[in-house]
């Protein structure tokens, strides 16, 4: 890795505020601290996402759940042991169909829930846009005394490189990215079962010892077909043909795996061909950049469509600032996934053309997924699902470079609204206690927030926040390019009003983050 190393700078705006909720549309009963990232490591906003902290563009926001209308608790997923539902099951199923022989699902989509874009947060520009940043070698001089700021490395990208020379780091063809479909129906009909077939293969369920073992209906099937080709073996009298060995039940009970319905079925004559591309979105590598256009276009007709925004307001300066800007910097570990760590955008091209984004985020312990849109004439696809089980999947691709990166954090989970608990049906999933910071299984989050929009989750009446702030003066601060702790500050800021609002903001954060992030002080 490069010797450079890197820093968080931000500026704490509070939240004093009520702005627009984008779920249930109240005014002003929106609530959350926000702060303006002018540049964050990957290690700094994955720790910050594990204390309730999510990134809008360069804006991240925490928000108040004790006083928001729609309290957003963190939801992460358990991508090596996710399993598939039943209705996981038919939106792969549905999206292989469709890439085999090309036709849509006819049945009119119900439209699937969907996060919005946080401009009713009110993100907040920084008050100084243009702050020049003191150089790395002026804040190593400066921190030298302070032992407890962890430093962490990034190695420099190369961003001048030409529109036709992408390196692996910049596009990456993520595995399994062709996709094909289920067989075509005429393959399929060998394999229906009638009601009557279904019920004899069902004798012998209930109590009664004396009745068979329920069998499945796919084994008895499979029996039946090679009893059939076993007596036409027979009466040919070919001595060629040899009967395998019936597959016991037990044999057949493991269940399939997301890339095994993924890749299922792969055939060379499918009508459509679905890539999936990951391209870097900062700093912007040149796939990115040639792809802009065509993914803004995508975006617009998202937002008019779907979320009924008026033609003018999905703006290419706000595609830019909401959803390609990041404070997050292009970073490259040793036992770090090979398109190293940051924002990206991945992208789903059928036939070569980009019908769906989404916006992720690779962190150390994490895929964090920040944004989804797609082309509305796609809608029946149900590509907001589809991609978070792509997502899953290349989480689940991550970790074998990577072994800590298990997680697949999906945002934000809405028991309060209806629309948004589907986040809430990939299991194993865990929700973060508001109080402690500490992950707690879905299933024991749900029976409190049937009672109460706001829960603490952690059981243990004793358990608090480990990483709670002790000692405030201990914070960093970057003031007149000079980096100091609070302590420093404040003698040097005779008279200085702020240790309300920097105590709150170092709280917030945690102790630990706030030695390691500068927040920066007029």
């Amino acid at each position: 890795m490069a010797g450079n190393k890197s820093y968080t700078i931000v500026e704490y705006f509070g939240g004093d505020d009520g702005y627009r909720c984008g779920y249930c549309k109240n005014q002003i009963g929106n609530f959350s601290h926000g702060m303006w990232s002018h540049t964050m490591t990957v290690q700094d906003y994955q720790d910050l996402i594990d204390r309730g902290w999510r990134r809008s563009g360069k804006y991240v926001y925490k928000p108040i759940l004790h006083k928001t209308c729609c309290p957003q608790y963190t939801i992460r997923c358990h991508a090596l042991k996710f399993q598939p539902s039943k209705s996981h099951k038919k939106i792969l199923k549905k999206m292989n169909k469709f890439i085999s022989n090309g036709e849509l699902p006819k049945k009119q989509h119900e439209g699937e829930p969907m996060d919005s874009v946080c401009e009713e947060l009110g993100p907040r520009e920084p008050c100084h846009s243009e702050m020049k940043c003191p150089a790395s070698s002026d804040i190593q001089a400066a921190i030298a005394e302070c032992p407890t700021v962890t430093e962490v490395y990034k190695e420099d990208v190369d961003v001048t490189s030409t529109n036709s020379e992408t390196s692996r780091s910049d596009l990456v063809s993520v595995p399994g990215g062709r996709t094909t479909s289920a067989p075509k129906p005429e393959m399929q009909t060998r394999f229906k079962v009638t009601n009557s077939e279904y019920l004899k293969a069902q004798r012998g369920v209930g109590p009664d010892a004396n009745r068979p073992p329920c069998r499945k209906a796919k084994d008895v099937r499979k029996e039946r077909r090679l009893k059939k080709e076993q007596k036409k073996g027979d009466a040919d009298g070919d001595p060629s043909i040899v009967s395998p060995t019936p597959t016991s039940p037990s044999q057949n009970n493991s269940p399939k795996l997301l890339e095994d319905f993924i890749a299922e079925s792969l055939r060379d004559n499918s009508s459509h061909c679905l890539e999936v591309r990951l391209v870097r979105s900062n700093p912007p590598c040149p796939q990115f950049k040639a792809s802009f256009s065509a993914s803004y276009q995508v975006y617009k007709l998202y937002q008019v469509a779907i979320h009924k925004d008026p033609p003018e307001k999905p703006s290419e300066s706000q595609f830019r600032r909401f959803l390609c800007d990041s404070p997050l910097e292009a970073e490259f570990s040793p036992d770090g996934p090979e398109v190293g760590y940051g924002s990206f955008h991945q992208q789903y091209l059928l036939d070569g053309r980009i019908v769906a984004v989404g916006v992720i985020d690779i962190l150390p312990s994490c895929v964090s997924s920040v944004y989804l849109y797609y082309h509305p004439d796609f809608a029946s696809l149900s590509l907001g699902s589809y991609s978070a089980l792509r997502e899953i999947a290349f989480t689940r691709q991550l970790q074998k470079q990577s072994p800590k990166l298990s997680y697949y954090y999906m945002g934000f989970y809405i028991h309060s609204c209806p629309k948004m608990r589907y986040k809430g049906q990939y299991r194993p999933s865990d929700l973060l206690c508001p109080e402690t910071f500490v992950w707690v299984q879905i299933e024991r989050c749900l029976p409190p927030l049937e009672h109460s929009r706001y829960a603490r989750f952690n059981q243990d009446p004793d358990a608090g926040d480990v990483r709670a702030l002790k000692d405030v003066g201990k914070a960093l601060v970057l003031y007149r390019r000079t980096v100091m702790p609070y302590a420093a500050y404040s003698r040097k800021r005779k008279g200085s009003s702020d240790e309300t609002e920097v105590r709150q903001y170092a709280g917030l954060v945690g102790q630990d983050c706030a030695e390691r992030i500068l927040l920066y002080r007029t």
